[in-house]
């Protein structure tokens, strides 16, 4: 199983349009962390589930997604409402309180994966203003039996070789 994961696109479309038609044929589930900038409704985001970001101002989109894919339960939010930057304290009480196994999450801009508390936190960085590294990011996450594999991506499809991290997850 497949997931292709984007943040902090601020009003980006075609690079947006660019990354889901280059791995449209290889993953399973699309989803975007908020702060796209784009409507609800806009093209550009169908098949994705995406959350509202602060930068985002259609009250179509919703400030969190819980969704179950391949037997992990999944939080999806942009971060902002948990403070984020500060700490990863708030989303991870958030995760706990649904049971979720994997948050994905943007607002930072700073790419990265980590596990704590039997979580395993996603920030796909950004496509558009990336922070604490030069290259625009983007994830494809693998989840095979209990391992997850996030391999990090440049806008432009390279793989970022030294991003990519293994994690094994709790039995559900």
């Amino acid at each position: 199983m497949k997931i292709l994961i984007m943040s902090d696109s601020h009003g980006l479309i075609d690079e947006v349009e660019e990354i889901k038609l280059r791995h449209q044929q290889e993953v399973d589930y699309m989803i975007h962390c908020g702060d796209s900038e784009l409507k609800a409704a806009d093209q550009i985001l169908s098949g994705m589930d995406v959350v509202k970001g602060n930068c985002d101002d259609d009250e179509e989109l919703p400030n969190e997604v819980i969704k179950e894919i391949d037997g992990c339960r999944f939080y999806i939010t942009h971060g902002h409402l948990h403070n984020v930057k500060s700490t990863l304290m708030n989303v991870t009480y958030r995760a706990l309180e649904c049971n979720c196994d994997i948050v994905c999450f943007g607002h930072s801009h700073i790419a990265g994966a980590e596990m704590a508390n039997d979580i395993l936190f996603i920030n796909p960085g950004s496509i558009r203003m990336p922070r604490m590294r030069k290259e625009k990011t983007y994830v494809i996450l693998e989840l095979e039996n209990s391992t997850a594999t996030v391999h990090f991506y440049e806008v432009n499809g390279d793989i970022i070789k030294g991003l990519t991290a293994e994690f094994i997850l709790k039995d559900g």
